[in-house]
């Protein structure tokens, strides 16, 4: 039998789009919004563009379903940061953005939303704790940790072309 293929589509000022076809083709797909809630989706067989069912999660609720999925996932060694009031997102940088070329620093990233810039994804390559000097390229993916509002504010300045 055929493993899973995945999928994963950016959805600028939504969040991101997970998409699986099974091992059975049957489709289903998860939106990750950006305020942590999360809406899955399941296509019928017989015509993968219809839904047969869509059910929207808040973030603790699809916390509870990943639980349930895979109990084991948490590791004692491993920063919960939900349960500081923080949170980890990724934020693509598009080719069309105002800072492609220009340095991290100039985006008053830290100042400007208080997040934290932890790793930068450039092609194949992690670049970990970029500094001020760090030459963001379009196509880059930041990732971010901080407060909810902090990571929203830091997206839309990101977002500027």
């Amino acid at each position: 039998m055929s493993a899973a293929r995945t999928s994963r589509t950016p959805l600028p000022g939504i969040g991101v789009r997970y998409d699986l076809t099974t091992r059975e083709h049957r489709h289903l797909s998860v939106v990750a919004h950006r305020d942590g809630s999360r809406t899955l989706s399941a296509y019928r067989r017989d015509d993968p563009d219809a839904c047969a069912l869509s059910v929207h999660l808040t973030g603790p609720e699809a916390e509870a379903l990943v639980d349930a999925l895979k109990p084991t996932h948490h590791s004692p060694t491993l920063l919960s940061t939900t349960e500081l009031g923080l949170v980890a997102e990724r934020i693509e940088l598009a080719a069309a953005s105002h800072w492609n070329g220009r340095l991290l620093g100039d985006t008053r990233m830290r100042t400007e939303t208080g997040v934290s810039i932890v790793a930068v994804l450039r092609r194949a390559e992690a670049i970990p704790s970029p500094g001020p000097g760090f030459r963001l390229a379009g196509g880059d993916t930041l990732i971010v940790i901080g407060t909810r509002e902090g990571v929203d504010a830091a997206a839309a300045i990101l977002g500027r072309e």
